[in-house]
């Protein structure tokens, strides 16, 4: 299973990978979420 780390920055959140390596940016933590579910679909 992958981990992901958030970091809200400046009013929005930024996700980062197990490696520390920045993926995408929402504009809240549900959003954000909901993308790693989405990225996590497409990878399977």
């Amino acid at each position: 299973m992958a981990m992901y780390s958030m970091q809200y920055v400046q009013g929005h959140v930024q996700v980062y990978d197990q490696k520390g390596r920045f993926l995408f940016s929402a504009d809240t933590e549900r959003e954000a979420r909901e993308e790693l579910e989405t990225l996590a679909e497409s990878a399977s």
